[in-house]
């Protein structure tokens, strides 16, 4: 049995960056600017990185992933039903207990076999490549979806600059795993640190993002900050949140779902309707703010995009 933990860390008032502040940073960062001090951080925002709502700037939605015929869901929609175990494993857990997490300082480490391994402050990534808005379907394997509108950029942008070498053949995520912040930690239900992965080229299409945002707003702690994973053809759960570590590794990586129930979830978890949970049907979901169900589209409706890196391949036994 899972017994929750009701007491939260908040950050304190004292901790948190005063808007006034930090604007009268942001005139001195002007000042230096014009004369060359420090060098330009896109995506600066008008306060903390802590505060809930801080917009992301200079971000221009790409038309190449719009979804014409679907609704977006509402940012409270989003903010407020959350899966994310290292807080609780109820949905209304993370919002609560997510306030704990500190986003600033962050680093994420890319190692393992790569030719030019680094450890990336996570301002460094709002350099890597242009901020674009996504907006993709976002499919939990609980059976309930949302449409979502992603901030970031291709993760390939990120594996390239590292080199894998020619022996890499899988990306392993590493969510950070800090009991001081993460009162979920202290149940047993996953193998922490939280662990998930993609073989190389799922890694490298150019749907998987890497996201630094979402709403026009950096992410919130409950929903991945300060970085996370999307992939939107495959299960909300394959999307790491928080991520410190990236590895590019020769073997599959052991993921935190596939060694807590080998038999419920596997590596690839590709959405598919014709292969249900054995505990419930796959081919329904519910839409978060909808009241009927709808049908579960093959690969999240992405198959024209996906299909062909699995052509030839039993997707019910690669489930």
């Amino acid at each position: 049995m899972l017994i929750r933990s009701s007491s939260a860390n908040p950050i304190l008032p004292s901790e948190i960056t005063s808007c006034e502040l930090f604007a009268a940073r942001r005139d001195w960062l002007k000042s230096a600017l014009a004369v060359g001090g420090v060098a330009a951080l896109p995506g600066l925002a008008a306060c903390s990185a802590e505060a809930q709502g801080v917009k992301l700037a200079g971000v221009k939605a790409n038309p190449l992933y719009a979804i014409a015929d679907e609704k977006l869901n509402k940012a409270e929609e989003f903010k407020s039903y959350c899966n994310f175990y290292e807080f609780g494993t109820d949905k209304a857990d993370p919002p609560v207990m997510a306030k704990s997490l500190k986003t600033r300082p962050w680093t994420i480490a890319v190692e393992g076999e790569v030719l030019k391994p680094q450890v990336l402050d996570i301002d460094a990534l709002y350099k890597l490549a242009p901020l674009e808005e996504r907006v993709y379907r976002f499919r939990c394997v609980e059976a309930w979806s949302m449409v979502i509108p992603w901030v970031g950029f291709s993760l390939s942008e990120l594996i390239k600059k590292v080199e894998p070498k020619g022996n890499a053949k899988y990306i392993e995520f590493v969510t950070l795993a800090d009991k001081a912040q993460m009162p979920g930690l202290r149940s047993s239900v996953l193998d922490w640190p939280y662990v998930e992965g993609l073989r190389m080229d799922e890694a490298m299409h150019p749907l998987t993002m890497l996201t630094l945002g979402a709403f026009g707003e950096m992410l919130a702690p409950q929903n991945g900050a300060p970085v996370r994973m999307v992939i939107p053809w495959k299960y909300g759960f394959k999307s790491g949140k928080s991520i410190v570590k990236i590895r590019v590794v020769e073997k599959e990586p052991k993921t935190a779902w596939v060694k807590a129930g080998p038999g419920e979830y596997g590596f690839y978890s590709n959405v598919n309707p014709t292969v249900d949970h054995p505990r419930w049907s796959q081919g329904s979901e519910r839409r978060i703010g909808e009241f009927s169900k709808r049908k579960t589209l093959m690969f999240n409706g992405y198959a024209d995009q996906v299909a062909s890196m699995y052509a030839g391949m039993d997707l019910r036994k690669f489930i």
